[in-house]
C-alpha cells in the first residue's frame, strides 16, 4: 500500500488483521452465547495467534520447500509475499488454543466451537489478499469474473493465457457460507450437539470446499506420488474423516438431560 523507510504496509498483511480483527469480535459474541465471558476471545489472542502464524508458515515451507532450498534465509520468513498454510495454522492455534484453556480452566471443545465460525470468517476475508499478491489463482478461463494475471506471476507454460479463474475468490465466498452455516447450526440444534461438533463440522465444510478448489489451482504444490496435489489428498482426507468422527460422536441415542428440580 505505501512504504516510509524501512516500514512497509502491506494489503496482504492488512487482510490478514482484518480478519484477525473479526473473528476476535465473533468469537467473543460466541463465547458470550455460550455462557463465558466475551474478552476471553481477547485474552486467547497471544497464545492463539503467534503458534497460528508458526503453524502456517512451517506448512507452507516444509510441503513448498523447493521454493526455498536454494535460498533458505530470509525467504523462509519473509511472510509478507505470501505463504501461510491454513492446516498449519489451525493446527498451531489449536495447540495454543489448548494451553489458554488449561491455565484459563475452560473446557477446550467448547471454546473451539465459539472461535470456528470467526476462523473461517477470517479465512475469508485473509483470502483476499492472494488478489492483491496474484496468487493461488486456476485455471485459464474467460468467464467475466476471470482475473487477469501479470506475466511474471503466471506458471511455466501459461505465458499465452492472461486470465485465470479467481479461485481465491471462491474460496472466499465458500467460507463466508460456511460461517453462517456453523452460525445457524450451532443455534438451531444446540440442544443436540456436543462440545467440539461445531469445530469438527467447521473442518469438514472447510476441505470440502478446499478440495474443489484445488482441483482448479495451476500453482505449484508439493506432489505426492509426483501426480497428485498434496493439499488436495489432505483436504479429502480431512474432509470424510471429521465428518465421519461428527456422525459416529451421534451415532448412538444420548439420554435425555433431566430438567432443573
Amino acid at each position: 500500500m505505501f512504504e516510509a523507510g524501512p516500514f512497509a504496509l502491506r494489503y496482504y498483511g492488512l487482510c490478514i488483521a482484518l480478519g484477525i480483527v473479526v473473528a476476535t469480535w465473533l468469537s467473543g459474541r460466541e463465547l458470550v452465547r455460550k455462557g463465558y465471558e466475551g474478552e476471553l476471545a481477547l485474552d486467547s489472542l497471544f497464545f492463539i495467534i503467534p503458534p497460528g502464524f508458526i503453524g502456517a508458515r512451517a506448512y507452507h515451507v516444509i510441503t513448498d520447500y523447493d521454493l526455498y532450498a536454494g535460498d533458505p534465509w530470509p525467504g523462509v520468513i519473509a511472510v509478507w509475499n505470501g505463504g501461510l498454510g491454513i492446516y498449519g495454522g489451525v493446527i498451531g492455534g489449536f495447540i495454543g488454543l489448548l494451553v489458554f484453556c488449561r491455565i484459563r480452566g475452560i473446557s477446550p471443545l467448547a471454546f473451539a466451537d465459539a472461535v470456528a465460525p470467526g476462523l473461517v470468517l477470517a479465512q475469508a476475508i485473509g483470502r483476499w489478499g492472494n488478489y492483491f499478491n496474484q496468487e493461488l489463482f486456476g485455471r485459464p478461463s474467460s468467464l467475466p469474473w476471470a482475473i487477469r494475471i501479470s506475466p511474471e506471476n503466471r506458471p511455466d507454460g501459461f505465458a499465452d493465457a492472461s486470465t485465470f479463474h479467481p479461485t481465491f475468490l471462491y474460496e472466499s465466498i465458500w467460507n463466508a457460507l460456511v460461517c453462517l452455516v456453523l452460525l445457524w447450526v450451532a443455534r438451531r440444534f444446540a440442544g443436540w450437539l456436543k462440545d467440539g461438533d461445531v469445530f469438527l463440522l467447521y473442518v469438514s465444510l472447510y476441505s470440502t470446499g478446499r478440495f474443489f478448489m484445488e482441483l482448479l489451482r495451476i500453482d505449484p504444490a508439493f506432489l505426492i506420488g509426483g501426480a497428485i496435489r498434496g493439499n488436495l489428498l489432505v483436504a479429502t482426507v480431512l474432509a470424510l474423516g471429521f465428518a465421519m468422527v461428527l456422525m459416529l460422536r451421534h451415532s448412538r441415542p444420548s439420554r435425555k438431560r433431566s430438567g432443573p428440580s
